[in-house]
């Protein structure tokens, strides 16, 4: 009894302890996929747990090559560590402490799977794996055009290259996308097809992918104005999408012409001395041989471009341009027409130069013909006179003489406008203008006068006293300009102008007097405002109001003296006698001058100061 239950207990303790161990296992954590950036470096994590506590534990880091494993790296608890060498990332691998594995300067070539084995003996082995992701942008693309010319035709039934689209270095490998006039283009292969594109991808000895897209299309007229380019799409990590563009390209095309276009470049309306030009060109390419003409004339032109200089009426009419493109199906031409407007030259009736005598009456017409309808005006300087090309001048005046002008004008036609000139010359006697009155400081002095005269026959001056002469004309106006001495005749008589023709005279007299300045003071105030003394004086003869100024002088002075003799004594420059002496604050003010006395004694102190100098008084 006793063995069978021992018996029975060693069984239950041996399956228990099987059953333990069976149970035992080891739990390995990586990060399932890491994204890195060609040229960085990137860090592989690797953490595990027991279920049982093993004393013997073993790391190791692998990867897998063409269907073989290699290991790169490994731990052991009893402290041996290392990496392994003659492997792709030798080199560049460092194993921490933490069982991490980091890889420095990632290249393509790294992008594999990679394991983190863990063995603990009794607790079994497991493992787990971490792909590695690398990323590199790629290059700008690069356009290569098609430096031929293509011929547009509807008969063709291939496609001719258009461009090539290049974008190098870039992994994973990247999508090129073509667009014409900003839209994307079909990415269509099928060389059947109108428009389609044969893709070509190089592995560069880098690991790195060079793309190249070939567009080829059966182009059409209107893709000469098109514009092309490409762009490159590639991935980065965090499942970013990104692209970069190419320049812009067009296509150089060969098609026939089918319209013609014939303008007028000109703006607005023409008129004679005008140059005119004219443009005609196809919708061909390239542009045909282009023959203006006039009638049955031809004419000179080139590049398509007519010029006509300086214009008349003779060259308004119709113009033909005709385009030689043998490869049209239809008749380029077109005609164009224009106008020219015109003004004839404005005559003037009675003709120029006119000599009425003064109080005539003077009557002025004017008259021209143009293509539209036009404004006569007469002026005379900047003044209009007229407005209907007649001009009545009833008794005319020596200062209506000048020149008087009939300006044509056509106002639907800016600045077409002519002129025609009259001059009229009035016969009278002369007349002086009013003269001016003449100031000079001092006798004896140079004077010059002016005297302004209007007459027909010009008139000749006579001065009197006479002196250094000069005459100008301005217009109708003479003037004799005379410089001379102002005598004491001069100043008493004045000088007399006369203007004399065949018709009669006219004289004016000249007033020179000498300018009188009045008396100021320092502030140029008059001096005797205010001041009743020299008012009086100033109404006394010369002699008496020197004496009176005089005197005032006189009085001035010896106030002037006894405040300075004051002023030395209070300052003890002079010995004044033995007196008691005030601040000078209760002394009085006298003019600014402030002059101390004792109460009772002032009479006597400035008589003393008058009269008696002695060793105690000043």
């Amino acid at each position: 009894m006793e063995r069978t239950m021992l018996g029975r207990f060693g069984v239950c303790t041996v399956l228990a302890l099987t059953l333990q161990v069976c149970l035992a296992a080891v739990t390995v954590n990586v990060i399932p996929e890491v994204e890195v950036i060609k040229g960085e470096m990137v860090k592989l994590t690797c953490s595990f747990t027991t279920t049982e506590h093993a004393s013997s534990l073993v790391v190791q880091w692998f990867i897998e090559i063409v269907g073989v494993r290699q290991r790169i790296a490994y731990w052991q608890s009893k402290g041996d560590a290392g990496i392994d060498a003659d492997t792709l990332l030798s080199d560049r691998l460092t194993l921490g402490s933490d069982m991490s594995l980091t890889i420095s300067s990632v290249t393509v070539e790294d992008e594999m799977t990679y394991y983190c084995q863990v063995t603990g003996g009794p607790v079994g082995t497991s493992e787990a794996e971490t792909v590695v992701k690398v990323f590199n942008a790629p290059e700008k693309p690069m356009i290569s055009g098609n430096n031929q010319a293509i011929t547009v035709s509807h008969d063709s039934v291939s496609s001719s290259e258009v461009g090539k689209c290049t974008s190098r270095n870039a992994h994973p490998e990247p999508r090129i996308i073509w667009f014409k006039d900003g839209l994307p283009l079909a990415g269509v292969k099928d060389q059947k097809e109108k428009t389609f594109m044969i893709p070509s991808v190089v592995k560069e000895a880098s690991g790195l992918t060079t793309v190249t897209s070939t567009l080829f299309m059966r182009p059409e007229k209107a893709d000469a104005k098109s514009v092309f380019h490409c762009t490159v799409e590639y991935s980065m990590p965090n499942n970013q999408i990104k692209e970069d563009r190419s320049e812009t390209f067009s296509l150089s095309l060969l098609y026939p012409s089918e319209n013609v276009f014939f303008k007028l470049m000109n703006q607005g309306p023409i008129k004679e001395g005008d140059d005119v030009h004219m443009i005609c060109e196809t919708d061909g390419n390239p542009q045909p041989e282009i023959y203006f003409h006039q009638m049955e004339k031809k004419l000179a032109a080139s590049a398509g471009k007519l010029v006509l200089k300086n214009v008349t009426r003779n060259d308004a009419g119709n113009y033909k341009c005709e385009a030689e493109d043998f490869d049209a199906e239809v008749e380029l031409v077109k005609t164009l027409s224009f106008s020219v407007h015109y003004l004839d030259l404005v005559e003037v009736d009675p003709k120029d130069p006119l000599f009425p005598s003064q109080g005539d009456a003077v009557e002025l017409q004017c008259k021209t013909k143009s293509s539209d309808g036009y404004t006569l005006q007469w002026k005379k300087d900047t003044k209009v006179l007229s407005q209907n090309g007649v001009l009545s001048l009833q008794s005319v005046s020596l200062s209506d003489a000048g020149v008087y002008i009939c300006v044509g004008a056509v106002p639907s036609v800016p600045g077409l406008q002519k002129q025609a000139n009259v001059t009229l010359t009035v016969k009278g006697k002369p007349e002086i203008d009013t003269p001016v009155d003449v100031f000079i400081a001092k006798e004896g002095g140079i004077i010059t006068l002016n005297c302004s005269a209007l007459g027909f026959p010009s008139p000749q001056f006579t001065w009197t006293p006479s002196g250094k002469e000069s005459v100008t004309v301005m217009g109708n106006n003479v003037i004799s300009r005379i410089t001379l001495e102002a005598t004491s005749a001069v100043l008493k008589d004045g000088v007399t102008c006369e203007a004399s023709n065949e018709l009669g005279m006219d004289s004016k007299k000249f007033k020179v007097s000498i300018k009188s300045e009045p008396v100021t003071d320092k502030d140029g105030n008059a001096a005797n405002r205010g001041n009743p003394v020299f008012k009086t004086a100033d109404r006394q003869q010369a002699g008496s109001s020197a004496v009176v100024i005089a005197v005032v002088v006189c009085v001035l002075l010896l106030l002037l003296l006894v405040a300075g003799l004051f002023f030395l004594n209070k300052k003890g420059k002079l010995s004044c006698g033995k007196k008691n002496k005030k601040d000078v604050a209760s002394g009085d003010m006298k003019g600014g001058i402030v002059v101390e006395m004792k109460s009772g004694e002032k009479g006597n102190e400035e008589s003393g100061l008058l009269n008696k100098p002695n060793a105690d008084q000043c």
